[in-house]
Order: structure tokens, then C-alpha cells, then sequence
């Protein structure tokens, strides 16, 4: 199954144009339940809300 948050691609991309890996497939590209099992994570921020990886 294509993950719809990427559209398979396993990158995501803010409103800047700035690409991260995919926080719902974890980067693969597709949607498994592996996927769904996994516990929510918090994501670190810099002061512009950008993503740090």
C-alpha cells in the first residue's frame, strides 16, 4: 500500500521547499501496519518550526 502522506515517494516537504523523510511510512514509501503499530513521536523544532533530523 502507497503511503497517501508522500504519495510514495518517502520524502514530505514544508512550505519552504524543505524535504524530510516521511513521519507516517518512516521514509519507505509504503503503509503497513507495522507502520500503524508504532507509537507517536515528538519531533524536534528550530525556532522557524522546521523539522531537525
Amino acid at each position: 500500500m502507497r503511503c497517501k502522506a508522500c504519495e510514495g515517494t518517502g520524502l514530505l516537504s514544508d512550505d519552504e521547499g524543505w524535504q524530510y523523510r516521511c513521519s507516517v511510512c518512516d521514509g519507505d514509501g509504503e503503509y503497513s501496519e507495522t507502520d500503524a503499530s508504532r507509537p507517536a513521536r515528538i519531533r524536534s523544532v528550530d525556532e522557524n518550526n522546521r523539522l531537525l533530523d
